[in-house]
């Protein structure tokens, strides 16, 4: 099936959403919708917030235990594709990290 499918169907349940009184709304898991996100800041003005699911954090942390990638360098991207995507709000198991620079002290 063509993605624009389920991107369209992601939409109509995010339009609905809205039609029944939501405020904001949330998309997850972040990083596999990436273009949902983007389509629903174009398409509609609430507040978009994005999930960086736990899976996502995961898949992160076992590479970079591993030797296999620069955690900081990789979070800092997965994010900013996050924002730059349209996401008002990002909800991160990174959240503590970002806080703190993400090892840039």
């Amino acid at each position: 099936m063509p993605v624009c499918i389920f991107r369209d169907g992601a939409l109509k349940e995010i339009e609905l959403d809205i039609a029944e009184g939501a405020d904001i709304v949330m998309v997850k898991p972040a990083l596999a919708y990436l273009d949902v996100i983007a389509a629903a800041r174009a398409r509609f003005d609430v507040p978009i917030a994005a999930y960086n699911v736990s899976g996502e954090y995961s898949m992160v942390k076992a590479a970079a235990e591993r030797g296999w990638i620069d955690e900081p360098r990789v979070v800092r991207e997965i994010l900013t594709s996050i924002v730059r995507a349209g996401a008002d709000i990002v909800i991160t198991y990174w959240a503590p990290e970002v806080a703190r620079g993400l090892g840039d002290e």
